[in-house]
């Protein structure tokens, strides 16, 4: 029996949440993110914003000069994670079988539901419009792949059709069998695995929908790339066997912060390093996890990025150890000091957990430290991360 797959994407989610907090702002153009004067960027813009030409991900300062009448507002994060966490909450009563792959989408499968799919999605819709008050899209198909194009493919129609600033709150259903059918006019971009490199490749050979890529020999895709070939052209028929992934395994933990103003004193950066370090270490801590490998990531002001890495002998979770690893790093590329407009740091290549570690002849982790440092996480999680920290991190008058 064909599979029953719903991709979820709540609609313009932050501005929805607040919408919530002041439904004054429902129908005007605005948008959530950082201040204009300070870099901000719009994480997320209402849909009267968008048809300013607004986007996600845009420069604040941009998006004012496309509408000048955008209202700005803080993000309220917290209440974003409480609103996400009620909506899977929701789909999880359906079924163990959801897979969140971010604070607004999610895919569930709902093969064992005896009700046909599109029932199943619009009873879903309803209880999140009617419940939580969100607007959602949703798309149904028999794999995951063909759901999520069915939900961009959708929102964009139903955007089109009523013209108006609203959320689109659409469902988009292809009936099993249908999958080449939906895909073939759609452009080859839409596709997973077809990024601006890849259409830019395959426009110079003349394929320019997905549909051109399932009637294109599929020998041929295989030989110009490799074996992303034979994906493409399984994936351009509409076939996906992609399970529904209910736990992700985190790959790296890492903070990263963008100045306000350019800053070249050594000095100061090296304390933010430390700051990074900190929140880097508590969510290690947090998780219950310990990484080998130490990622320093630094911006120029003029938007050169690099980044650098090291190995550690042993893992850790530990905020001096790492720290020293990335001041290492950030000493090595300090050596032609310029304005620096971005700072990060990462953890990754995380071991599985051990009830009984084995420390190298260079390690040196008595309990007292260890307790010290768990207390020092508990108060700065109940009061906040300025509550206490280390003479080190107090920043000169």
């Amino acid at each position: 029996m064909p599979r029953k797959i719903i991709h979820l994407d709540l609609d313009a989610f932050f501005c929805a949440v607040e919408e919530q907090r002041d439904p004054s702002l429902r129908g005007k153009p605005f948008a959530v993110g950082g201040r204009p004067d300070q870099r901000g960027v719009v994480a997320s813009c209402s849909y009267a914003a968008r048809q300013f030409g607004v986007r996600s991900a845009m420069p604040m300062a941009r998006a004012l000069r496309l509408c000048p009448k955008l209202i700005i507002v803080g993000g309220h994060y917290k209440d974003y994670r409480d609103a996400s966490h009620k909506v899977m909450e929701v789909m999880r009563r359906l079924t163990p079988l959801v897979e969140q792959i971010s604070i607004d989408e999610a895919f569930i499968d709902l093969s064992e539901q005896p009700e046909d799919a599109e029932t199943l999605a619009h009873r879903l819709q309803a209880e999140i419009n009617d419940t939580l008050g969100l607007p959602c899209s949703l798309g149904v198909a028999t794999n995951k792949l063909v759901a999520k194009i069915a939900t961009d493919t959708g929102k964009a129609a139903s955007l089109k059709r009523t013209g108006t600033p609203s959320p689109p709150n659409a469902i988009t259903v292809v009936p099993p069998g249908q999958e080449a059918e939906f895909l073939d006019p759609l452009p080859a971009q839409a596709l997973w695995g077809v990024g601006p490199k890849t259409a830019e490749r395959l426009a110079e050979i003349g394929i320019h929908t997905i549909g051109d890529i399932a009637n294109w020999p599929e020998a041929d895709l295989i030989r110009r790339f490799g074996k992303s070939g034979a994906e493409l052209s399984r994936h351009a028929h509409g076939i996906s066997e992609s399970p529904i992934i209910t736990e992700h395994e985190a790959k790296s933990i890492s903070q990263e912060t963008t100045f306000t103003r350019d800053i070249k004193d050594p000095e100061r950066l090296r304390q933010v390093l430390r700051e990074l370090v900190g929140q880097v270490g508590g969510q290690l801590r947090k998780s219950s996890l310990k990484g080998r490998t130490v990622k320093l990531k630094l911006r120029w002001h003029d938007f050169t990025t690099l980044t650098r890495q090291t190995t550690l002998p042993s893992p850790t979770d530990q905020d001096d150890v790492i720290c020293r690893a990335v001041l290492e790093l950030f000493e090595m590329v300090w050596q032609t000091p310029r304005p620096v407009r971005l700072l990060g740091v990462g953890v990754s290549h995380f071991d599985s957990p051990t009830p009984i570690k084995q420390l190298s002849l260079w390690d040196v982790e008595p309990a007292d430290r260890q307790r010290l440092r768990q207390v020092l996480d508990e108060l700065q999680e109940c009061y906040g991360k300025t509550t206490i920290r280390r003479g080190s991190e107090l920043r000169k008058p």
